[in-house]
């Protein structure tokens, strides 16, 4: 007992310990502000707790030892306690009266809460004795009861052995004096425990007083003890007034503070204002100034514009003199022309006089003709020949000295250039190219107002392509200018290189290295080696030697046909070369052929043999299957795109692989067109990136910029000067930036952005020199229009230069969207990079910016995309909506501070939330707060994530990237009612109205009325009533806006939402119930919904109907697939009709009007003697073209609904209008209906009661785009339809698809069914723009149903889906043959007989048949090697193949042999049976196959043949149905005459009687006795038959009907045998009869017949 107090005291005080702890940690925010002052009494204070624990320590170390040392005295520990009770206490007395005037201090209120913690242990340690001894005292109490139980009972024991003794009962008196000793023995323990519990009760009873002495010794330090702590209390409380105190005290300071700051900003606005004002006087007399100068300018304008009309009209008349002088050189060529052909014709005529006075002295000299005239001709040609080589080397020395003389000039011009340029350069001189340019057209101007000069001038300077046209139109009327010209024309691209550096005009004295050159078609040298006549011998015996080399390959029948050779690759493709390397390919070349072929290698395309070399080996013959290699050797010498082919011969054909280089090219993408922001508050930053990507080889330079046409937005502010000076430029030099790249073009205009100091000289010399080079180079109506726009740029420049010194600069729109710090650089190879488009809201709208990117490589064009954002002015916004708290750890507090601005003019009550997965982790503080007007207000986030937080958080915790993203809301509480626009506020002018819009958005479900009041500054006020609803639907949408990707046209888009049934309690105290205002709550169940979609939509909702159980939610998807309306393509079709008409009809009155041309010009010419002038004739044919115009042409246009769709005009417009689609963006909102019920449980026309106030509305963004990849073939439709095909049998078909974007694509494709009958034989990796690709699809069915799969064609942009169906079905016959046999009978040898059979399809797909007979098989030789079937075969199989013809030839002729059967039709087949020699066992078997494969029906085909006219059937077989193998020559014809009675054969005929129980039934057999049909043995009609030992028969019990009788020719005559028993017939013993059948034809023939008979009971 003992140890059980000292554990219990232990427990005891380690509870004590822990509870001491939390109150000085509780007690620790007020122990610190004395930290400081009592440093020392601070560490007396933990070295006190060090001992307490120490003690707590040792205690609890003694509880330990408790099972070993039993016997020591529990008092020990009690003492120690109160030894250290008693030094706090004299301690603490000590204090409390040096320090009764004092404050307490840190120590002294260490050594209170000490002693508490020790009192309280002696408390418990008492009250845990004091239920010791109860205990104790309750065990003794039970003891002795026990005691006393025992006694009695052992003395009943006692009492009833006394008994049984007496009784004699020993048995009993054994069992009585057990139970005696085992009642003793436990007495005997029981007083044992007894005296046990009475020490233990005595030793906690002495223990008890001990205790209680102690709680006696420490009565008045309780005393003490309670007046400190009252002391304690009371100096918290004075410390907190005091706090409270400060508290206000800064609040006022903080007040004062901010009416100062208020007056000041009110003072800060009023400056405004003033200055504001100011500044609006000063733009006003600004504008007056700019009025003044704008008059001025204006009327200058005006006189220029006179001077500029005036000089147009000068240069109309000269072009009018051009162009008659032109019409006059025209005529006098003609002239020319015909007097050239007459003169010709006249030479002609003249060869061919001389040519036959030739012939005639020849002839008269007596010499060959043909031989002299050939001679002749020859001489002529060699005299020719050396003339023309005599001009050949005239020609090209002077074009060696032309292009010496033009190096020459070319080195001299190099010198004067440089000498110039360092001559300006040290003078300081202005080196723009610009003022180059101006000075050298102002000279052209003066040196072409001298014809000769401009005739010189035009041989060195680069025209463009209207020069080109008018030099040309006036190169008639001088030659040699015509030559010059040629000249120029053909070093177009040599002098375009010269005249690259600038300056570009070098002077006169350059221009005799343009002499004249013999034209091109002149100087090309004749080929050498061979003449056209020797190269024509070669190609034609080249010819006659391939088609002899080349044949057809045939193998079981059956002709190759296609490519000879496969190649793996199939396209020998050099990517990405540099000029100077060697690039080496191997290529794999496999027989693709049926047999063994050859290969030879041709050579490659012309063009390409200086570049490729081909490394082959003929390996010589090749089995189909094998392969050899072939090396492809590519040496670039030139940087350009080639492509060309290696030609192969093979033994059946020659073939070719594609070969393509191609060079180092920039391959350039952006990930994304269109960047779209979203809906952003005013004030917020937000940041996004697109990537640029070069998939090429070739690196390049980039700039991003705005577009030419976006005026919306702007990344860069120009000056006043830039944009005076820039459209100016932009306007007259755009000729020289369309030609160049736009890097090029941007880089043009930064040069051109000239100092202020020269801006108005730069401008009148530009304007004066573009002029001129316009003028010179283009035509009238080009330089008219010129004109005009430079008048305009001209007049606009000086207005503003007029308004800029005294108007300031207009105030530009705010920059919402622009650039980040990358701009421009470089993109590598095979690299990206971001860049990063900032969008800044600062007015509340649709913002929208497009930007290029532009790049020094020409021929890479510049990248567009787009940039959208929406700006939203909500009340309150937050500078900052991203918080970034970088890398956080696991179990650590990380703290932020959010900063939330308001613009609204009336405070705002806000609450912030944390969503609901991150409610553990995440935490904003305050919840709640109260933003004053146009003020700011801070907010605490705090983050403490913990180990559960990636399940926690769930879709905003990304598990690889580690990145958690979250939102928090920011709700404006208590507002549900808004004022738009401008928040309610605005200014209201005399007899003007103003709507506003009061925008109500209910909280809950309840009626609200409410009072909105509007306030006038004149202090009026009107008040407006108003009333709500609130409304709590009984479902609720997860989504109520679904925005959709971009979806190409014919793709599908899904969406997924739910359908949420939250209502399931009533209990409206505690959560929001569904009702409709204070109305009744919606009942507890079943909720029905309904999606009202809109007709002919885009837009799928499945299921659009249904039903959600409480707590459930109901899975929706939404469809999005756009598709063209057919009304829409009508429309186009009628369009593409009009237009096309008008084609027609414009070109018929062209060609109309030409006709009628001709026809004046004739009547002109014949009445004058000349032709009219071209101005003449101009205008009467304007006259009657107009006429013919307005004439109808009597085409009327079908109306839309006429078009079928599935015409060519429909398909053709479908084609055009999805090539020609921009995109569209549509916006649909649906209403979702709600009733409280099961739509299932109503039946027939029951409708659910639905109330319109708790309608759902789901709104849809669906913008659509064009498709990258479409379909070409089977009019553009998506479905792939195979038809019926047999079962077993594969067809394939072939799809082609396009590219009609503009970069390359790669494609990727759904996986079909494996196990379906659908295969996607051909796959395509990439589509390059604008290519076309065949797609093989096959269809196999294997069974006899219908067959549906899609195939997806995926892409980056979009997805293209192929519906593939197709029917399999089981092909099916009906054969007009009964059962299996087709018995062909009995026929004369070397004659023959046909029999025809019928088979109809009766099934719904045309049959391909194939005829087949068994004996014709491939493997019929081999089984014709094994043992005979009757020796190895199992009975009743039997062999289809019998005897065949001795010849070879076939027994059975079958016709036709194969075709095609139509659905429902039959065909008619012919059976020749046509033996060479007699036998009974002619048979074959044969097979209708269907498609090559599979066996429909077999038929067995048998017959027989006789030398003979007379046959007999029946009986039993007594040979095997096979002939030996040796052939017996038949019997002569002079044996057949002298011997006309063949020997006897044999038959066997069994007969079995059955005995009933009464009566039985006779046997019956029956023999057949047959005249065959033939043209032979006219003698002989008919066959005579007799059966003799009829008598023997009939007593035999034989009954034989007829015995004799005749046969006509092709009849057939039965005899019938029956046998009944006769009465002497034994059963055991068979009966056995014979008798002979003789029959009489052409021959006599006798048979042996054997009749066996037996008697069978059943």
């Amino acid at each position: 007992m003992p140890n059980s107090i000292k554990r219990i005291a232990s427990m005891e005080d380690i509870e004590f310990f822990d509870i001491c702890e939390k109150e000085q940690t509780a007690a620790t925010p007020f122990l610190e502000q004395e930290k400081d002052d009592d440093d020392s009494v601070t560490d007396q204070f933990w070295n006190v707790a060090n001992q307490q624990n120490g003690k707590g320590h040792k205690i609890g170390e003694e509880s330990e030892e408790e099972d070993k040392i039993r016997s020591k005295d529990a008092s020990e520990g009690v003492g120690e306690d109160n030894d250290s009770s008693g030094e706090i206490q004299e301690r603490h007395m000590n204090n409390g009266n040096n320090n009764n005037n004092k404050t307490m201090k840190y120590a002294d209120r260490v050594q209170i809460l000490n002693l508490r913690r020790n009192l309280n242990q002696l408390d418990n340690i008492a009250k845990e004795k004091d239920l010791t001894i109860e205990k104790a005292r309750e065990e003794l109490s039970a003891c002795q009861l026990r005691i006393e139980m025992l006694t009695k009972e052992r003395e009943c024991s006692e009492t009833k052995i006394e008994e049984e003794k007496e009784a004699g009962n020993t048995a009993a008196i054994f069992h009585l004096q057990a139970m005696h000793r085992r009642l003793c023995a436990e007495l005997g323990n029981e007083k044992e425990l007894e005296l046990k519990i009475a020490s233990m009760l005595k030793e906690n009873v002495y223990e008890m007083w001990q205790i209680e002495i102690e709680q006696g010794k420490f009565g008045s330090l309780r005393e003490q003890l309670e007046q400190d702590e009252e002391e304690l209390e009371r100096e918290c409380k004075e410390r907190a007034e005091q706090r409270i105190q400060k508290e206000k005290t800064a609040a006022r300071l903080a007040e004062r503070k901010q009416q100062v700051g208020k007056r000041k900003e009110m003072e800060a606005c009023e400056a405004y204002e003033r200055r504001h004002q100011k500044v609006v006087e000063d733009a006003h007399r600004n504008h007056e100034k700019a009025v003044q100068f704008l008059k001025k300018s204006m009327s200058r304008i005006r006189q220029k514009e006179a001077k500029e009309e005036l000089k147009t009209q000068k240069h109309m008349e000269k072009r009018m003199q051009a162009v008659l002088s032109l019409k006059n050189n025209i005529t006098s060529n003609r002239e020319t022309l015909r007097t050239l052909q007459v003169r010709d014709k006249a030479k002609a005529l003249e060869a061919k006089k001389q040519e036959m006075k030739m012939t005639g002295a020849i002839l008269a000299e007596g010499g060959d003709v043909t031989k002299e005239i050939f001679l002749h001709k020859q001489r002529v040609e060699l005299e020719r020949q050396k003339q023309e080589f005599t001009e050949q080397q005239k020609s090209r020395k002077i074009e060696i000295v032309a292009r010496i003389l033009q190096e020459e000039a070319y080195v001299e011009k190099q010198k004067k250039h440089q000498a110039r340029a360092e001559a300006l350069r040290s003078q300081g001189k202005l080196q723009d190219s610009l003022q180059w340019r101006i000075k050298t057209w102002q000279y052209i101007e003066n040196a072409c107002e001298d014809p000769a000069a401009a005739v010189l001038q035009k041989s060195w300077r680069t025209p463009s392509a209207c020069s080109l046209v008018d030099d040309k139109s006036s190169s008639v009327v001088d030659f040699s200018e015509k030559a010059l010209q040629d000249t120029s024309y053909e070093n177009d691209d040599e002098e375009a290189n010269e005249t690259l550096a600038e300056p570009e005009f070098t002077g006169l004295w350059s221009q005799e290295c343009n002499l004249y050159k013999v034209p091109k078609d002149e100087t090309d040298p004749k080929p050498l080696g061979a003449s056209k006549m020797e190269k024509k011998i070669f190609t034609e015996n080249l010819e006659k030697l391939r088609s002899g080399i080349i044949r057809k390959q045939v193998v079981s029948g059956h002709e190759f046909k296609g490519c000879p050779f496969y190649s793996k690759p199939s396209l020998i493709h050099f990517k990405d070369f540099d000029v100077g390397k060697t690039y080496k390919k191997k290529i794999i070349l496999i027989n693709a052929s049926y047999s063994v072929n050859f290969c030879k290698l041709v050579g490659v395309s012309e063009h390409l043999k200086d570049f490729i070399n081909i490394q082959f080996d003929p390996p010589g013959q090749m089995s189909a299957g094998m392969s050899c290699e072939v090396v492809v050797t590519f040496k670039p010498m030139i940087n350009e795109f080639l492509e060309g082919k290696v030609t192969f011969l093979a033994q059946n054909g020659s073939f070719s692989i594609p070969l393509k280089c191609t060079t180092k090219r920039c391959v350039l993408a952006l990930d994304k067109e269109l960047i779209d922001f979203g809906t952003h508050v005013v004030g917020e930053t937000i940041s996004r990136t697109i990537i640029l990507t070069n998939r090429g080889a070739l690196g390049t330079r980039f700039k991003l910029q705005t577009s030419a046409g976006d005026n919306g937005t702007c990344t860069t502010a120009k000056s006043s000067l830039e944009r005076m000076v820039n459209p100016a430029l932009d306007g007259i030099t755009s000729e020289e930036k369309a030609s160049s790249s736009p890097v090029e073009s941007s880089i043009y205009e930064n040069k051109e952005q000239v100092s202020p100091v020269h801006t108005e000289e730069v401008r009148q010399t530009c304007m004066v020199g573009e002029s001129q080079k316009m003028e010179n180079n283009l035509g009238s109506s080009h330089v008219e229009q010129l004109s005009q726009d430079a008048l305009i740029t001209e007049a606009d420049l000086e207005a503003e230069n007029a308004q800029s010194p005294a108007e300031p600069p207009p105030e530009e729109a705010p920059i919402e969207i622009t650039l980040g710090k990358v701009t421009e650089g470089e993109v590598g190879p095979f690299s990206s990079i971001k860049l990063q488009i900032i969008f800044t809201p600062s007015v509340p709208g649709d913002v929208h910016a497009e930007f290029e990117i532009a790049f020094d490589n020409p021929n890479c064009k510049p990248l567009h995309f787009a940039v959208i954002g929406v700006s939203v002015d909500v009340p309150v916004w937050v500078p900052n909506p991203n918080v970034d708290l970088k890398i956080c750890m696991y179990d650590r507090l990380y703290q932020d501070c959010i900063i939330i601005r308001s613009r609204a003019k009336a405070a705002l009550r806000l609450k912030f939330e944390v969503c609901k997965e991150l409610s553990n982790h995440m935490e904003l503080l305050p919840k709640t707060g109260y933003i004053q007007a146009q003020s700011s207000f801070s907010v605490q986030l705090k983050f403490l994530p913990r180990h559960s937080l990636p399940e926690d958080a769930g879709k905003y915790f990304d598990r690889e990237t580690r990145v958690l993203e979250v939102p928090m809301t920011i709700m404006i509480a208590d507002k549900f009612v808004e004022i738009q626009p401008s928040d309610g506020f605005g200014i209201l002018l005399p007899l003007e109205s103003l709507n506003l819009d009061i925008i109500f958005k209910a909280s809950k479900a309840k009626e609200y009325s409410f009072e909105l009041t509007c306030k006038s500054e004149i202090n009026r006020q009107f008040k407006l009533s108003c009333k709500a609803v609130g409304v709590h639907p009984p479902l609720e949408l997860s989504h109520s806006l679904v925005k959709f990707a971009a979806t190409a046209l014919n793709d599908v888009s899904t969406a997924t939402l739910y359908v949420i049934n939250a209502h399931v309690s009533l209990n409206c105290f505690t959560h929001a119930v569904p009702r409709i205002g204070k109305g009744e709550i919606a009942p507890v169940g079943p909720t029905s919904f309904e999606f009202l979609v809109p007709e002919d939509s885009p837009v799928t909702i499945m299921p659009s109907v249904g039903t959600v159980l409480p707590g459930k939610k109901c899975l929706i998807q939404v469809y999005f697939r756009p598709v063209l309306s057919e009304q829409l393509i009508r429309e186009e079709a009628v369009q593409m009709l009009c237009r096309a008409d008008a084609k027609r009809t414009m070109l018929k009155k062209i060609h109309e009007s030409e006709m009628q041309k001709r026809k004046d010009e004739t009547v002109a010419g014949k009445k004058d003697g000349k032709k009219p002038s071209f101005a003449a004739l101009r205008q009467p044919l304007r006259v009657r073209s107009s006429k013919h115009a307005a004439a109808s042409s009597g085409f009327e246009p079908p109306k839309p609904e006429e078009i079928k769709t599935n015409s060519e005009e429909y398909i053709a417009a479908q084609y055009s209008l999805i090539r020609n689609f921009t995109g569209t963006f549509e916006r649909y909102i649906i209403p979702c209906f709600v009733a409280s019920g099961d739509i299932d449980e109503k039946k027939g026309s029951e409708n659910l009661k639905y109330s319109p106030y708790n309608t759902l509305y789901l709104e849809l963004h669906c913008p659509a785009v064009a498709p990258s990849v479409v379909v070409t073939s089977n009019n553009g439709k998506n479905i792939v339809n195979f038809g019926e095909v047999a079962v077993g049998h594969r067809v394939i078909k072939r799809i082609t698809i396009q590219n009609i974007s503009q970069e390359q694509l790669a494609l990727g494709f759904s996986i079909l069914n494996p196990n379906g009958p659908f295969l996607l034989v051909s796959p395509v990796g990439t589509l390059e723009p604008g290519e076309n690709q065949f797609l093989f699809i096959s269809f196999c069915p294997n069974e006899s149903k219908l067959f549906f799969e899609t195939l997806d064609i995926r892409s980056i942009k979009a997805t293209l889906t192929l519906s593939i169906i197709g029917q399999g079905v089981a092909p099916s016959i009906a054969c007009s043959v009964e059962g299996e046999v087709l018995d062909m009978g009995y026929v004369i040898a070397k004659e023959k007989v046909t029999s025809t059979f019928k088979i109809q399809n009766t099934s719904t797909l045309p049959l391909r048949y194939s005829i087949k007979l068994e004996s014709l098989s491939q493997t019929r030789d081999k089984e014709q090697q094994r043992l005979p079937f009757f020796i190895t075969s199992p009975p009743g199989w039997t062999d289809f193949v019998g005897t065949q013809n001795y010849s070879g030839l076939s027994v059975f002729n079958i016709f036709p042999v194969e075709g095609v059967i139509e659905p429902g039709k039959s065909q008619d087949f012919t059976v020749t049976f046509s033996p060479d020699h007699a036998s009974l066992y002619y048979s074959d078997c044969l097979k209708v196959v269907l498609f090559g494969k599979e066996i429909a029906r077999e038929i067995w085909l048998k017959g027989a043949a006789r030398n003979h006219m007379m046959f007999v059937e029946g009986g039993d077989p007594l040979d095997v149905p096979l002939e030996s193998l040796a052939i017996t020559s038949p019997m002569s014809e002079e044996a057949a005459k002298g011997e006309l009675e063949e020997p006897a054969k044999s038959l066997l005929l069994s007969l079995e009687y059955i005995q009933g129980e009464t009566s039985g039934t006779p046997a019956v057999r029956e023999l057949k006795i047959g005249a065959i049909r033939t043209a032979q043995f006219a003698s002989k009609k008919n066959v005579e038959f007799s059966l003799d030992s009829l008598p023997v028969l009939q007593q035999k019990g034989f009954t034989i009907e007829p015995v004799k009788g005749t046969v006509d020719r092709g009849q057939i005559k039965c005899i019938s045998v029956s046998w009944v028993p006769p009465a002497d017939f034994d059963p055991d013993h068979p009966l056995m009869v014979a008798a002979v059948l003789t029959l009489k034809g052409d021959i006599k023939e006798s048979y042996k017949v054997l009749f066996i008979a037996r008697a069978v009971c059943t």
